[in-house]
């Protein structure tokens, strides 16, 4: 039997925001309370059920990932422990433990920062019907999966509904200007290659990842969450082989089972089997683990029986 997913949140806070998987509160002094929920969506529609224990893994992935890259880059970051929750929110230290951030609050840059080191996704895609990535030229006879000679930066727009937009490194430039776009490339290169060498002593690989950003004044701030299953590509260094798509640490089991289903993705989803949603949650927690080597706060052995 597994734990029932936390998909909601109800805290006597202000509310600053609600997002697919992320309930953020205003808390004094430019800081926010940022909860990571089990919610899941999947083809822009929020499922019926949340997986157990995901917005843990996302949260104390991130706090990891923060940690270890801090010196490199400044993040929004200040405590995830227990002690340091709002009195207000004491009574509710058991459901929250290992879900929440306090964070700085920073101004948001509305561009996702994406690099990739590896020909996958919506980049294979692209490459294998122009020879081209976030439309700059690529060399030719590269296959699906294939590792890139040097990590590329391939910057989108930020869409709270619908879908984020690949655009160019130029049309960021015309954005953002060029020092704030050379400053945003640098330091999401930069983290993909740290994150990079440090999951392949894991044994993962990292396909690609995203990174969000902020201002606080002048200084570049890492923001949200960072290299987790939701926003990386990890593979299993083991399985993989250029020519196919391996298998990903995230939600695309539920996505392929609802594709398998009747379902028209036009109107509210169907449940989900529950089946789908434990080995969902297992290959989130066994990401956490091989990346960490922790115990995941909260986890309650209950849960794991």
């Amino acid at each position: 039997m597994t734990s029932t997913a936390l998909v909601s949140t109800d805290l006597p806070l202000p509310v600053f925001s609600r997002g697919k998987v992320r309930d953020t509160y205003a808390l004094p002094d430019d800081r926010l309370l940022m909860v990571a929920t089990d919610r899941l969506s999947a083809f822009d529609w929020v499922l019926p059920q949340g997986i157990p224990d995901r917005g843990r893994v996302l949260t104390q992935l991130s706090v990891f990932w923060f940690e270890m890259t801090g010196a490199e880059q400044r993040n929004h970051l200040i405590s995830a422990r227990l002690e340091d929750l709002p009195a207000a929110l004491r009574d509710r230290a058991e459901e929250l433990e290992g879900r929440f951030m306090i964070v700085h609050r920073a101004k948001r840059i509305d561009f996702e920062c994406v690099v990739r080191g590896y020909l996958a996704g919506s980049a294979w895609a692209e490459y294998e019907k122009k020879g081209t990535m976030a439309g700059e030229s690529l060399p030719a006879g590269l296959g699906q999966s294939e590792k890139l000679p040097e990590p590329i930066f391939t910057p989108a727009t930020k869409a709270d509904d619908g879908h984020d937009e690949n655009i160019t490194y130029g049309r960021l430039v015309e954005e953002v200007g060029e020092d704030l776009a050379s400053r945003l490339r640098a330091a999401s290169v930069s983290l993909y290659e740290t994150g990079a060498r440090y999951a392949e002593t894991k044994g993962l690989l990292l396909a690609d990842t995203k990174f969000e950003f902020g201002l606080i004044g002048d200084e570049l701030i890492l923001i949200d969450e960072a290299l987790t299953p939701d926003s990386s590509r990890y593979w299993d260094a083991r399985g993989y082989r250029i020519g196919i798509s391996p298998p990903s640490y995230d939600k695309q089991i539920v996505r392929d089972w609802l594709s398998g289903t009747d379902w028209d993705k036009n109107s509210p989803p169907p449940d989900v089997d529950p089946a789908v949603i434990a080995r969902t949650r297992e290959r989130y927690l066994h990401a956490y683990r091989e990346l960490t080597g922790r115990g995941l706060p909260g986890l309650r052995e209950e849960a794991t029986r």
